[in-house]
């Protein structure tokens, strides 16, 4: 299987085929509208307007599983993203991303790049302290942890990094421009 194998439902409920996509350099990332890594929607969307004539996609897939920090619609989370962000990549359903109902995608881009840690620094003691209360064992598990995890893929479709919400925007970039 590779990642051209899977689909993301649109928020019409379309699937959308990873085929669509080939050839591009592709940031995958589950999102939340009320979590304090929200403002990494700004990054994201400079990283979109930088490199998406240079063959960059993003595909934001809204996912309400971590403390219920993506309520409503849809359509209330598209316009949040476009008022407050002026988001212009593609936004699909709200799904899960862990899970028996996880998107398939997901559990693929999981089996292909696991948890590698949280870092250093204030945000990665936080999420390692809520993390070890949620569950003990967490570090041992390919689990998406928290909202903002970001999966790199590259032109030929490899998952070649996994990006927790507490890694430094630069590094994506840097790695992002490397690829492009």
């Amino acid at each position: 299987m590779s990642i051209y194998d899977y689909s993301i439902p649109n928020t019409n409920g379309e699937e959308i085929s990873m085929k669509n996509y080939e050839g591009k350099v592709i940031i995958i990332v589950n999102t939340a509208t009320g979590c304090g890594f929200t403002p990494q929607y700004k990054d994201l969307e400079a990283l979109f307007e930088k490199y998406h004539d240079k063959g960059l996609e993003i595909i934001d897939v809204p996912c309400n599983q971590f403390a219920g920090q993506t309520p409503g619609t849809d359509e209330e989370i598209h316009e949040f993203c476009t008022l407050k962000y002026n988001t212009q990549f593609p936004q699909m359903k709200k799904s899960d991303v862990n899970g028996e109902n996880a998107l398939p995608v997901f559990k693929y881009l999981k089996e292909q790049q696991g948890f590698k840690g949280f870092g250093k620094g204030l945000k990665a003691f936080a999420m390692d302290k809520m993390c070890k209360s949620i569950d003990k064992n967490y570090k041992n598990n390919p689990d998406i942890k928290w909202n903002f995890t970001k999966f790199l893929v590259d032109r030929s479709g490899n998952v070649v990094d996994r990006f927790e919400p507490t890694d430094d925007m630069k590094k994506l970039e840097a790695s992002v421009a490397e690829l492009i």
